[in-house]
């Protein structure tokens, strides 16, 4: 590979196929540098006009489907608004999100999650839920009570603060702050009745009670959600919870 010019940057790209690598390893590819190409225009560049066998994740590009997420120079982020011309003049390293199972290149596997997160029930739950559905029902809501939980609304699973979170990587059983996140969002919803099955959940071993508040969720959140504000939240919920079930009457809690 020549070596990258004024006008192009250098990508150091973690390259791994199960098939035949027994270990990661990393390939150099020169790009055009551009004011306005990210990580991900590099990426397809080297896709399109390079290597075709490189394998990464992406859709939207618009910072919304949350698919695009790597680790960029060591740092959680969504490729498709992280620009080159920020990590001018290079070269610029390019892995797949760490705390997660590689399943080639740049593509992480995200199952845990996915088998995670059905556990914190996040949807709307009712106390009638199981009659059926009357499509001339509305469930009304002010301006007001959508501004209590809109912020933890806005998560777009892209596993950022999973690959930034200390404790997931060294407990991979803790349930992770995205799931604890849009727990919070459901229990600040004016319309849920479903706080007290997650609550169950959410307060066991691997629940609220594993996060130790580093904080790096926060940080590399794209969307501002705050993750740690919400595992907070659900620690001071789950330890009045506790304490209402040990001094009151069932009937009283």
């Amino acid at each position: 590979m020549t070596s990258s010019t004024a006008d192009t940057i250098r990508l150091r790209v973690s390259r791994y196929r199960p098939e035949t690598d027994s270990a990661p390893h990393f390939d150099e590819y020169d790009v055009p540098l551009r004011k306005e190409w990210t990580v991900l225009d590099g990426l397809n560049h080297v896709k399109n006009e390079i290597d075709t066998t490189l394998s990464f994740r992406w859709s939207c590009r618009m910072g919304i489907c949350g698919s695009c997420g790597m680790t960029v120079d060591g740092e959680p982020k969504l490729t498709c608004g992280t620009f080159l011309s920020d990590y001018a003049p290079g070269p610029v390293t390019v892995e797949p999100l760490a705390n997660f199972p590689v399943a080639r290149d740049l593509v992480v596997d995200i199952t845990d999650f996915l088998q995670k997160l059905p556990r914190v029930s996040p949807w709307i739950i009712r106390p009638d839920e199981h009659r059926d559905v009357e499509p001339e029902v509305e469930y009304l809501q002010t301006p007001g009570q959508l501004d209590v939980y809109r912020q933890y609304s806005m998560c777009i699973n892209c596993m950022l603060c999973y690959s930034a979170c200390p404790v997931y990587g060294l407990d991979p059983e803790f349930i992770g702050p995205a799931a604890i996140a849009l727990a919070e969002r459901y229990d600040l919803d004016s319309r849920d009745h479903g706080t007290s099955r997650r609550i169950d959940v959410l307060g066991a071993h691997d629940g609220v009670w594993a996060c130790t508040f580093v904080g790096e969720c926060t940080k590399v959140c794209p969307k501002h959600v705050d993750p740690a504000s919400a595992i907070q939240r659900y620690k001071l919920k789950t330890a009045l919870h506790t304490v209402k079930a040990f001094l009151l009457p069932r009937g009283a809690r």
